[in-house]
């Protein structure tokens, strides 16, 4: 779609005459800006707005593309099922009324409501939209009334004439609102795309409405028929159904994908000095929270601690740390770098936000064009234009039979073949299918990437935290004994660390804490912290090995299938905590039923002691590799690649994260984690490992159910165009056919889908 749209040098920077701009002024004011950005660091500001116009791919497209027209938009994001885009954009180079100034002129004007911001978004369709359609069923009731003597054919009386005349009168009357105010959304739309030199799935639409409505004008008029007034109001009619339809289940779809139900996270809390895990849901602003290295900031606060360092680039792209001081506003998304640090919550989680971050294009890895989900894209333009095409030429073939007739053909073309169906049929399918994955425990990062787990052919799994349950390990110390101190400086370095066995190492001291004044974390190795006159370094053996100066002691070793997690304290070797895993239940069902029809590999940090162990809950392992770092695991991801396998990684989403991004379909296993790893294209709960096997086969049923939904929206158009071609279907029953067959689609994809959930003994209702 590089070439849809031709932009000229200048277009779309100033607002067009007919739009008042001191209606925008109050975007300059500061207090208002504040409230209704969703970040903002130094020059950069990032801005969700939601554009009730957003209804087909071309939308997206242009959303997308803003910055060919203005170049201080650095990116632009669509969520298609909620209708928003998510701007970041450079302050110094452009400003927020000129952002929505621009989004106007192009017929895509937000719905900027400051009320709605301080509370939780409804999920209710656009009062206007109701307006609308009230507006067009009214004048189509009355327009149908005062047509009954046209279609029982009363017109043989002398006084015919001049009640038809009168009820003419009166049907125009009432069609004037209509075309003014119902369907102006439609005509606004191909009016923008139109002046952008574009062509969006509105032009044919908006032809096929001025036709009708100029056609029937003129019959009144000119006396030489009764229009077709009941037909163009019903038309409008019938098309504002359909979008309330849509409007109800996109709203539907977005509000299943709430954030809470995406992922299952925590944050502690402190209340009266001690520190307690809550739902981030239940933050409430004025709470004080404690934040890790590498914990994600859940909403608005303001850093309470002296100094804390912030990583911004799921939000900004840039890696950079900001370094923050006491009492600065720090924004949701951001993550903490370094020691911990304490924050004071200025703002309720806004979930939709957030779901914003976790669908953000920041988060997204490279990923490889998507054939059927693309297929909608290509064909939408050339399937309008075809469309155009097929209608000139019935217009000019009838013309020469029957010149009255021609315009009817002409517009029940343009009608009937509207490929908005076909257009929505992806949508749909994968957006149901999302909600049945996420209802079982699988949390889809976007529709986008669901094709990727459809195609999988090895299946690569982590150890610890993933395959293991390692919440409930057994903890013991080998090596010298250790002092109350040592405990506490071990401790408040495993603190600092979000890694599965530093938490529970962390549980099992008991003694208190101290707060370092420097750290370095190496996801899946370990961490070193600095205090005053201290140094301690806790990790794999390789770790612990490289920050030693002095030739070490012999490593402790043990027979045991547990993990070994070394200590080093002021450059002296103190020995090793022993942490027995035990395996999560439905392991060994989950890699049985995998293995039916996939390679399974094994590739862990851990040492082989735990390979016996692993065997025994599923022997017929493809590969099993232990002592792997982060980058090790990275590359094997590669190696797969090099031999044509699509691979799905499966890990805990920190030490994973490299791995997670390199293969075509990451999945994060959470225990109510308080982070999650934006490289994963999904959050899998512990309990729904079991059923893995049963969500890829549903994930593959979603794409035949895509193509099924093509062909249902084929045969309707294909169908309708054979009728409307040879003169056989009026303009009103061509205005019912278009959303009947949205509606179709839509009803399709979602019972079919649940049927198939259904059969594989999958949750589909809530």
């Amino acid at each position: 779609m590089c070439t849809y749209y031709q932009f000229e040098d200048r277009a779309g920077n100033t607002v067009e005459s007919g739009i008042a701009r001191k209606r925008f002024e109050y975007l300059q004011d500061l207090d208002v800006e504040h409230k209704l950005v969703d970040f903002k660091s130094g020059t950069t500001t990032s801005i969700t707005f939601f554009i009730p116009n957003i209804h087909c791919t071309s939308c997206v497209w242009l959303l997308e593309n803003l910055s060919n027209i203005d170049s201080g938009i650095l990116k632009g994001t669509v969520n298609f099922m909620k209708r928003t885009v998510t701007i970041l954009f450079d302050d110094s180079k452009t400003s927020l009324r000129s952002i929505v100034e621009l989004l106007t002129t192009i017929g895509y004007e937000p719905n900027l409501k400051l009320e709605q911001l301080d509370t939780k978004k409804s999920e209710n369709i656009d009062r206007s939209l109701w307006l609308k359609l009230g507006v067009a069923g009214f004048c189509f009731g009355n327009i149908m009334l005062f047509s009954f003597p046209e279609y029982l054919k009363m017109d043989q009386s002398g006084s015919s004439e001049m009640f038809r005349y009168f009820f003419g009168g009166l049907n125009i009357l009432l069609s004037i609102p209509v075309l003014l105010f119902s369907s102006k959304d439609y005509l606004k739309s191909a009016w923008a795309a139109l002046s952008q030199r574009g062509v969006n799935l509105d032009v044919p639409i908006s032809i096929g409405i001025l036709a009708l409505f100029g056609r029937s004008l003129y019959e009144i008029l000119s006396g030489t028929g009764s229009g077709y007034f009941d037909s163009f109001t019903g038309f409008i009619f019938f098309l504002l159904i359909g979008k309330v339809v849509q409007q109800k289940t996109f709203a539907r779809l977005s509000f299943d994908r709430d954030y809470k139900s995406y992922l299952p996270i925590s944050v502690l809390k402190l209340i009266d000095g001690n520190e307690q895990s809550i739902p981030v849901d239940k933050l409430e602003i004025g709470d004080n929270i404690l934040l890790r290295n590498q914990e994600l900031i859940p909403a608005d606060a303001v850093l309470q601690s002296d100094q804390a360092a912030i990583d911004y680039s799921f939000i900004t792209g840039e890696s950079e740390p900001v370094s923050v001081t006491k009492g600065t506003k720090v924004f949701a998304g951001g993550k903490i770098i370094g020691c911990n640090a304490e924050f004071l919550i200025s703002k309720k989680v806004e979930h939709s936000y957030l779901t914003q971050l976790w669908e953000n294009e920041a988060f997204a890895k490279r990923e490889e064009e998507k054939v059927i989900t693309s297929f909608a894209d290509r064909i939408s333009p050339h399937f309008t234009v075809t469309v155009l095409a097929i209608a000139f030429l019935s217009l000019f073939v009838w013309w020469q039979i029957d010149s009255t007739q021609a315009f009817t053909i002409f517009t029940a073309v343009l009608i009937v073949a509207c490929p908005c169906a076909l257009a929505l049929s992806t949508p749909f399918t994968l957006g149901a299918a999302v909600n049945i994955l996420s209802l079982n425990g699988l949390y889809v990062r976007n529709t986008n990437v669901l094709e990727a787990l459809s195609k999988a052919t090895t299946f690569v799994f982590d150890k610890t935290g993933t395959i293991t349950e390692s919440e409930k390990s057994d903890v013991r110390f080998i090596g010298v004994e250790l002092s109350d101190e040592e405990l506490s400086l071990i401790k408040s370095t495993v603190k600092q660390s979000i890694h599965p066995l530093s938490k529970i190492i962390a549980r099992h001291i008991t003694v208190g804490s101290q707060i370092p004044s420097h750290i370095v974390e190496i996801p899946g190795k370990g961490i070193k912290a600095t205090f005053d006159g201290a140094e301690v370094i806790v990790g794999s053996k390789s770790f612990v090995k490289g920050y030693s100066e002095d030739m070490l002691p012999e490593f402790v070793t043990s027979d045991s299938a547990g993990s070994l997690v070394h200590v080093l304290i002021n450059n002296r070797y103190k020995g090793a905590f022993l942490l027995d895993n035990k395996l999560r239940n439905g392991v060994s069902k989950a890699l049985s039923e995998l293995g039916e029809n996939h390679d399974i590999y094994l590739i862990s940090g851990d040492n082989e002691a735990e390979g016996k162990k692993l065997l025994d809950a599923y022997p017929n392992w493809n590969g099993m590799l232990f002592d792997q770092t982060p980058v090790q695991k990275l590359d094997f991801i590669d190696q797969l690649h090099q031999q044509k396998e699509h691979v799905v990684m499966i890990g805990d989403g920190l030490n994973d994260a490299g791995a997670l991004k390199a293969s075509d379909f990451g999945i994060a296993i959470s225990d109510d984690m308080s982070s999650f790893s934006p490289a994963c294209d999904a959050i899998a709960e512990a309990s729904a490992l079991k059923d893995l096997s049963t969500l890829v086969g549903f994930s593959r049923t979603a794409f035949k159910i895509i193509l099924a939904s093509f062909g249902i929206s084929l045969l309707y158009n294909l169908t309708g165009l054979a009728f409307a071609i040879t003169g056989n279907l009026s303009p009103l029953v061509a205005a019912i056919i278009m959303p009947l067959s949205s509606v179709s689609v839509m009803a399709f994809t979602n019972i079919a889908t649940r049927i198939k959930a259904n059969h594989l003994n999958l949750k589909i209702w809530a």
